[in-house]
């Protein structure tokens, strides 16, 4: 990926293989910031992803992106298994090893990060940004994990304003 998906958005990439999950959720298009869908056909899926992929894998991976947006929120439906190999290595360490090719690889590689992260305790930080107009993915640094906007410049303060004016208004 030249820019990644996440780059549109000045956002620092999570960390390790999570990024590549982040990236996935961040390929869908943004109506506020005028950001088109890249995994919108096998064309711009091909150059998101850096390899050859058909129209039936854009859609595959719409659909993956779909599950880990409702896997995000606590609210995914049953899927079926995803093939992935176990490697063990000489030194008596093992890993995931995605397989498949064309959106089979890619669904194979996002579940095993998703995997990883969620032993690593980092998938929890993984999250969409409150404002219902953006809902990019970002990575949650913040000490106690609290955070809800991607940029609270570009999505927070809007929304803390019309709050802090309710509650003023309220008062009255």
């Amino acid at each position: 990926m030249s820019q990644s998906p996440t780059e549109r958005f000045r956002l620092a990439p999570a960390p390790d293989g999570l990024q590549v999950v982040q990236n996935l959720l961040n390929t869908r298009a943004i109506d506020a910031y005028d950001l088109p869908d890249l995994i919108a056909d096998g064309k711009s899926a091909s150059t998101t992803w850096e390899m050859p992929l058909s129209d039936e894998d854009a859609a595959a991976l719409r659909m993956l992106r779909s599950d880990v947006e409702a896997a995000i929120a606590g609210d995914m439906a049953a899927r079926p298994a995803v093939p992935v190999e176990l490697v063990p290595g000489t030194d008596g360490t093992v890993r995931l090893s995605p397989t498949g090719i064309g959106a089979d690889y890619i669904v194979s590689q996002i579940w095993s990060e998703v995997l990883l992260a969620q032993q690593a305790d980092t998938w929890r930080r993984l999250k969409r940004c409150k404002n219902e107009a953006c809902g990019s993915a970002f990575y949650d640094r913040s000490r106690n994990n609290s955070g809800v906007w991607h940029d609270v410049k570009t999505c927070g303060n809007v929304a803390n304003l019309r709050a802090s004016r309710a509650r003023k208004k309220a008062q009255d």
